[in-house]
């Protein structure tokens, strides 16, 4: 079975335990489930608004995506994920990492935001991986065996 100190670091468990209490069936966990599976097709899609807003080197959009992953990661509680989304909401807003300087370089915002965008998809994959087993350790035999 997958423990939870396996996700340390990548869960907020105190988080992710409300969204388990939410499952009417404690043992197929569908509810759950259909919450993080749901996310994973929303984070992917974003991934790729992502990139396509880094080519058009347009900072309003990245910043905006950002903000809209670290929102959707955050109420899962992928710890990881939701911090490298909100430099990328900082950066797009033309702030550095913390939010707290600004930033008048564009090019430079948009390095920055290359190279978080490069290590959040890293933290995705980890995230995504120990839930997919996760809920496969939950009774789900169609889980994605990675």
């Amino acid at each position: 079975m997958v423990e939870e100190a396996e996700g340390a670091g990548l869960i907020d468990w105190a988080t992710f335990d409300q969204i388990l209490e939410m499952d009417d069936d404690g043992d197929e966990r569908e509810f759950s489930k259909s919450i993080v599976w749901n996310f994973f097709e929303q984070a992917e899609n974003t991934f790729t608004q992502m990139d396509d807003a880094l080519a058009s080197k347009n900072l309003d959009e990245l910043s905006l995506l950002g903000h809209f992953l670290k929102g959707s990661s955050a109420a899962l509680g992928l710890t990881l994920v939701k911090d490298s989304c909100e430099k990328i909401q900082h950066l797009g807003a033309k702030k550095d990492e913390t939010g707290k300087d600004d930033v008048d370089d564009d090019e430079l915002c948009l390095s920055r935001i290359q190279v978080t965008l490069e290590e959040v998809r890293k933290e995705y994959a980890e995230s995504e991986k120990f839930l997919r087993r996760y809920f496969k350790d939950e009774g789900d035999d169609e889980a994605k065996d990675e």
